[in-house]
């Protein structure tokens, strides 16, 4: 299959920041600007670039993970959402997310924005002008509305449905965004996948005149529109919300084996946010207000390790200034090189216990092994089947016997094709 031409807009899977796991709907513009100025400072050397502002930015009550149905939203004269300035004070007198772009990008990042599928049913409501048309919000809405937040109408498969999208589109790109994430689009168990607003907000990408990254949430996709995705977006999501549970973790090595054949530059299939560091910092759940990653170190490397085989986006969902203790083990070189460099990655065996993945560069062969188990397992080079190497996560050449922790795993850069260790 020929790459799209907007593949060149994401040669590798974006790496950034996310505001959703660790502020959910709550996000304030100088929180964005705390995690921005820490991705400068601190990852940026190592490829991370991405900033993204997540849900509910136009709501002025939100405060925490939970949504607020029916809240009132803050929205132009054209139904098109606008940030709440009392959470993001540089959008007041209608610049929008204009001047935290600047920041962003004069900081050497790129910006990222959180929309919903569809049209505000606030927009609706009031049957407001589609932009440089004759119709109006409800000529363009259909009720298909998001089972899980009520914010938004879908818009139809019309021309002025195109038309709306269009407009928003080309204001994002006024504003300097980089990155769009639309939410409520590819679920293909709970509704079926939206392909004719996919399609639509493909075409309002490629004539607003900027290049702007488009990935799809949530999943699990389906398999069988795994074409139909390549051809319209940069990413879209395997699964439903991904958080720090072994259960979730293990649960990822079947989707990962499945998608695998279908990665390729440009056109990312997305295992989720990296739940790590302080995550959850405004969770009201009692149940889930652990502001911290719940996961150990060993399933911290075994998550990155299948990440990086699957050379799938790697965005964070911790607080970046509260979360240094992460830093070492996603600014890893062997393991961004390996994820950067590799043109194939396959799980070759799999058991309850554990599972084998391998891949290989234009010189390099990488082999990892999967401990499922709640123990610590002794294994030999051989046992793994690198014939000796490089262990990337122990930043060590290969013993004689490596032990693998519980749900930890062994990653190891094998000896060149050349020989010998480089």
């Amino acid at each position: 299959m020929t790459a799209p031409a907007f593949a060149t807009w994401a040669p590798v899977a974006p790496m950034g920041w996310n505001s959703w796991d660790c502020f959910g709907a709550s996000v304030t513009e100088a929180e964005v600007l705390a995690n921005a100025r820490y991705m400068a400072a601190h990852l940026k050397a190592a490829g991370y670039e991405y900033v993204v502002v997540d849900i509910q930015w136009s709501e002025p009550t939100a405060d925490s993970t939970q949504y607020h149905p029916f809240a009132p939203l803050t929205m132009d004269d054209y139904g098109r959402l606008q940030p709440a300035v009392n959470r993001f004070p540089s959008a007041a007198n209608g610049a929008g997310f204009g001047p935290l772009a600047r920041e962003l990008h004069a900081l050497g990042l790129r910006f990222g924005l959180h929309i919903m599928r569809g049209i505000p049913r606030q927009a609706v409501a009031a049957n407001v002008p589609i932009l440089g048309t004759k119709l109006h919000a409800r000529d363009v809405a259909v009720n298909n509305i998001c089972p899980w937040n009520a914010d938004m109408y879908g818009v139809a498969d019309t021309p002025g449905g195109q038309a709306y999208y269009d407009s928003l589109v080309r204001q994002y790109a006024e504003w300097g965004v980089d990155f769009l994430k639309v939410d409520d689009i590819c679920h293909s168990t709970l509704y079926g996948i939206h392909a004719a607003e996919i399609a639509a907000l493909r075409r309002a990408i490629d004539v607003c005149g900027r290049p702007i990254v488009l990935s799809l949430s949530p999943g699990p996709a389906s398999l069988e529109h795994g074409a139909f995705l390549q051809a319209h977006a940069n990413m879209w999501r395997l699964t439903d919300d991904f958080w720090d549970a072994w259960p979730q973790l293990a649960g990822m090595f079947p989707v990962a084996a499945k998608w695998a054949p279908l990665v390729q530059p440009g056109t990312w299939p997305d295992l989720d946010m990296l739940p790590l560091g302080a995550i959850r910092q405004r969770a009201v759940d009692a149940a889930t207000a652990q502001p911290y990653s719940r996961f150990t170190v060993a399933e911290q490397q075994t998550m990155l390790t299948l990440w990086g085989l699957m050379r799938a986006p790697l965005m964070l969902g911790g607080h970046l200034p509260a979360s240094e203790a992460v830093v070492p083990l996603v600014t890893n070189r062997d393991w961004l090189a390996m994820r950067r460099t590799i043109t194939w990655a396959r799980q070759t065996q799999a058991t309850p216990t554990a599972i084998t993945w391998q891949a290989t560069s234009a010189n390099r062969r990488y082999v990892a092994r999967f401990n499922l188990t709640d123990a610590a397992v002794a294994l030999t080079a051989a046992d793994i089947g690198s014939g000796g190497g490089w262990s990337i996560w122990g930043q060590a050449p290969v013993a004689s016997q490596l032990v693998v922790p519980a749900h930890g795993v062994a990653l190891i850069r094998c000896h060149s094709e050349e020989g010998g260790e480089d």
